[in-house]
């Protein structure tokens, strides 16, 4: 991995959502390929293409679709059937985990590859290849990969019950704009969102479930880069799981605002000092508020609100001696 090439990488995420827009518009992303009768849905990935597909199989869970996501790597996956669709997503085409959750149901389930190499060993076996269109990320980390699997796979999802993320390509084109803002605003609000999160405990990344993949990346960016301890958790959740942190460390919070269950939050923070960085609009008792268009539109902001955690672990990679 490489610090210098993961900036690059994140740099050219408007270009490549733009090209990403284009292709949905015209149906260049082979979705409609995909057979929509199935009555279950699994969809199975590792690391950041699980992130992606828990939050898109929430989604069409909510719309009535029998749908779950889980890791490859379970022992407790449900078995080959034809009624089954199945997800699996994977940049590379080659995780080992992957490929080895996949092969029962060759053959037997419908088997949608969600990929950035359609010749990899992935989707050889597979029913249908979708592929990602992120390009290639020079600095060896998902950063644009991961956005372009939550849009391709609401695309998906879209095409399997229609009403559930009917706009994607106008969701990446605006967030495409929306990432040129915040790269471009840079020098104004990245020291002091770097500084403030950089706390001697480490820090955390919290999220609304419709958007919990934000979190789960978000953090995974802080420690894959810069090495540094970070962790993500759902805001309502929070009350119950982290708030006790707040009592005894240093806790820093990068925070994406939207969930019903934020006040609750807020306060504890508020009572116990807490150091929060606010992303997407402002809240009450943020140290650091960095704001975006189109913050209001969960899709926009799934596609955008990572770039804040990925520029802030670039910054501290990049001063790592």
């Amino acid at each position: 991995m490489d610090a210098a090439g993961f900036l690059a990488d994140v740099e050219l995420v408007p270009q490549t959502l733009r090209g990403l827009a284009r292709s949905l518009a015209v149906g260049d992303v082979p979705v409609r390929q995909v057979p929509a009768g199935r009555r279950r849905v699994l969809m199975l990935g590792m690391g950041s293409s699980a992130y992606a597909a828990g939050v898109v199989a929430a989604r069409l869970r909510a719309a009535g679709v029998a749908a779950v996501a889980d890791l490859a790597s379970s022992s407790l996956l449900p078995p080959p059937h034809p009624d089954l669709l199945v997800v699996a997503v994977s940049a590379s085409g080659q995780s080992a985990e992957t490929l080895a959750a996949v092969r029962p149901h060759l053959g037997v389930s419908t088997v949608v590859a969600v990929t950035e190499q359609p010749t990899a060993l992935l989707a050889a076996g597979a029913d249908v290849v979708v592929p990602l269109l992120a390009g290639t990320e020079e600095g060896g980390v998902a950063c644009r990969s991961y956005r372009h699997t939550v849009a391709v796979l609401l695309a998906l999802a879209e095409h399997l019950q229609p009403g559930v993320a009917p706009q994607v390509a106008a969701a990446c084109r605006v967030a495409a704009d929306a990432t040129d803002q915040l790269l471009s605003t840079r020098a104004s609000w990245l020291p002091p969102a770097a500084s403030a999160l950089a706390g001697p405990s480490g820090s955390w990344v919290v999220a609304p479930a419709a958007r919990l993949a934000s979190a789960q990346q978000s953090a995974l960016m802080l420690r894959e880069g810069p090495r540094r301890p970070c962790h993500a958790c759902e805001s309502g959740d929070w009350s119950h799981v982290d708030v006790y942190l707040t009592k005894t460390l240093d806790y820093r919070m990068l925070f994406l605002p939207g969930s019903p269950w934020d006040s609750e939050l807020l306060r504890w923070t508020a009572e116990r000092g807490s150091t929060l960085v606010a992303v997407g609009q402002p809240v009450p008792g943020a140290t650091a508020t960095v704001t975006y268009p189109g913050h209001d539109d969960d899709d926009v902001a799934m596609l955008t609100e990572t770039t804040v955690a990925e520029l802030v672990a670039h910054s501290w990679w990049a001063a790592t001696p």
